[in-house]
């Protein structure tokens, strides 16, 4: 799942529907990275002594976003985790820099939504949130970034649903607060909220090192939690709320 999931109280959240998606892969040195190499890497070191899921693979990050149109444009370039990790911990000092990652939301048949609870080996243990995930090289697919690839991809990893278990709503919803944009794909599952709740369980039971603790349901705000990230709340009042 993403390496941060709460937003911070002082940026202001819009939400705004987003037609088609033109995301290009530029890579480019981050100055942030270079500069505070070693700094970066003893407090990443630090940090896995207490999170052992926690390691330094590669993660892309987002400059020059444009919404236009109904289109989100940007480009991606490359870092490694733990530059990334320590940006978000030191409360974004770069913010030429936008962490920009895809949600599926999955909406069962009878209208609940699937969120994940954060096993605790990982960054954000405790935190309920849609499956999601820092978008990573393998979602570069020639000069172009592919989040549609990496939400299928986050679903099945984390709770084994595949491309067969649902519909996915047409467009996007852009939840942008400061250096971070939500990008939540509504994914219309064929099973109620109870099947799939088993399922999943049964998925997350088999796996050796799941990533998720387990799932919740939510049905309404009355389900909401403090765990769970503004991106989520937000958009669960939105969509509920059109």
């Amino acid at each position: 799942m993403n390496g941060e999931a709460s937003a911070s109280g002082d940026d202001a959240i819009s939400i705004m529907p987003v037609d088609r998606l033109d995301l290009r892969f530029a890579p480019r040195p981050w100055r942030f990275a270079m500069d505070r190499r070693r700094e970066i890497d003893a407090f990443f070191a630090d940090r896995q002594k207490l999170r052992s899921g926690m390691w330094n693979g590669r993660v892309l990050l987002m400059r020059d976003f444009s919404f236009t149109d109904g289109a989100l444009g940007g480009a991606f370039f490359e870092t490694d985790y733990a530059a990334f990790y320590t940006w978000c911990s030191w409360g974004f000092p770069d913010r030429a820099v936008t962490n920009c990652f895809a949600a599926g939301a999955l909406r069962s048949a009878d209208g609940a939504f699937v969120l994940g609870e954060m096993g605790p080996h990982t960054a954000n243990a405790g935190h309920i949130y849609f499956p999601c995930g820092t978008p990573d090289p393998g979602d570069v697919a020639g000069s172009r970034v592919d989040l549609d690839g990496s939400v299928r991809r986050e679903l099945f990893e984390e709770i084994g649903v595949g491309e067969s278990d649902y519909h996915p709503d047409p467009g996007w919803f852009a939840i942008h607060a400061g250096p971070r944009i939500a990008l939540i794909k509504v994914l219309r599952a064929h099973e109620s909220a109870d099947l799939l709740s088993r399922r999943i369980d049964g998925y997350l039971a088999r796996e050796a090192a799941p990533e998720l603790a387990g799932i919740r349901i939510v049905r309404s705000t009355v389900d909401f939690d403090p765990l769970m990230p503004t991106f989520v709340t937000a958009f669960l009042s939105h969509y509920w709320g059109r």
